[in-house]
């Protein structure tokens, strides 16, 4: 779906983002991760990957500081370097830096927040598919992580905002902050392009995810079968 020329940001990244976020939402390491299907091993392989993530945007966002519009779009109340870090840590224990896989599609993924982040638009588009995301389906995430696999505090700091006790007003802020950059036509098709594409790269990221761990999760079924 193309977004509507006459939109807002916020509105065209929404709307130009619809079926790549869809495809997303179907992998099928998402749905048997929240289904109750896979393990914690599973969601520790996630976080694993998403530190090397937030390392690179959360890395590029600091270049952006000089940058009077960019820094408008940087608060520290969304970081997540931190917390994955005390995940990890929990879930692998505290030789977690020596435990944790990275996948190739991890690497691409960072490779490519590092190549194009320090650019406004570009940096938009991976923040606000990150951390909108982050306040909005993570919390799904974390009440499936508690609900199918008895997981407390421990290992899901990741999606706790403790500076942001309301998520919906500190996301329309977000976005209004968003739609104030002042972005021009051709800053916009490339915000909207650039988040496709992080939509793409998630995806790619998830496919590898599960051809590790949904088989990884069966052998061991069919192995006590």
């Amino acid at each position: 779906m193309s977004p509507r020329l006459d939109a807002t940001l916020s509105e065209q990244l929404r709307e130009g983002t619809q079926v790549e976020h869809r495809a997303v939402e179907s992998q099928p390491f998402v749905d048997e991760l929240l289904a109750g299907a896979l393990d914690v091993d599973a969601y520790a392989g996630l976080a694993a990957q998403q530190l090397e993530i937030y390392r690179a945007l959360e890395g590029a966002g600091v270049q952006l500081q000089e940058d009077p519009r960019g820094a408008n779009l940087l608060f520290t109340e969304l970081q997540r370097v931190p917390s994955i870090e005390r995940d990890l840590a929990h879930l692998y224990g505290h030789a977690w830096r020596d435990e944790i896989r990275i996948l190739p599609a991890t690497r691409t993924y960072a490779a490519r927040l590092r190549d194009v982040v320090d650019r406004l638009p570009e940096y938009a588009a991976h923040a606000y598919t990150r951390y909108l995301g982050d306040l909005s389906g993570g919390q799904i995430i974390k009440r499936m992580m508690r609900r199918h696999y008895g997981m407390g505090t421990d290992g899901l700091s990741f999606y706790d905002f403790p500076e942001i006790p309301k998520a919906k007003p500190f996301k329309d802020l977000y976005r209004e902050r968003l739609d104030g950059l002042g972005l021009d036509a051709v800053e916009t098709a490339r915000a909207v392009a650039e988040a496709q594409e992080a939509f793409r790269l998630n995806r790619a990221l998830f496919a590898e995810l599960g051809a590790i761990h949904i088989n990884r999760v069966r052998a061991a079924k069919e192995a006590v079968a």
